[in-house]
């Protein structure tokens, strides 16, 4: 394969990573987002009396639900938020160590090419 095909090789690879990289960064904003809210209703839990109203959104209509089970389905949803953020972090530490690698390579052959063609442009104007 020669260097200039190489190169695109190389250089497409990287961008793929990049955009990897960019939707799990954004995925991780997101799981920051509905973490911090589900938090936010677990201390307004926390606050209510225990036969307090609670009600739950399901379509346009709002339906009674208790209170043990309302916590009980914050607390899973925080369980499962926070897994999800781990396993987003270690996608980010993978995408950012084959980013750094790739950027390297695709250096390397970057220099490669450019001797290349100096070399020639040497020998050719002689």
């Amino acid at each position: 394969m020669s260097l200039e095909a190489r190169l695109e090789v190389a250089t497409r690879e990287f961008q793929k990573i990049q955009k990897d990289l960019s939707n799990a960064i954004e995925a991780r904003q997101r799981l920051d987002s509905q973490l911090q809210e589900n938090e936010i209703v677990q201390k307004e839990f926390n606050l209510l009396k225990d036969d307090a109203n609670i009600y739950k959104l399901i379509g346009p209509v709002l339906v009674k639900q208790e209170k043990t089970e309302a916590v009980s389905n914050v607390e899973k949803r925080l369980e499962y938020i926070r897994s999800e953020i781990k396993r987003v972090e270690a996608q980010l530490q993978d995408f950012t160590q084959k980013s750094e690698l790739k950027k390297t390579e695709v250096i390397k052959i970057q220099t490669e090419y450019q001797a290349k063609l100096q070399a020639e442009a040497s020998t050719g104007s002689k």
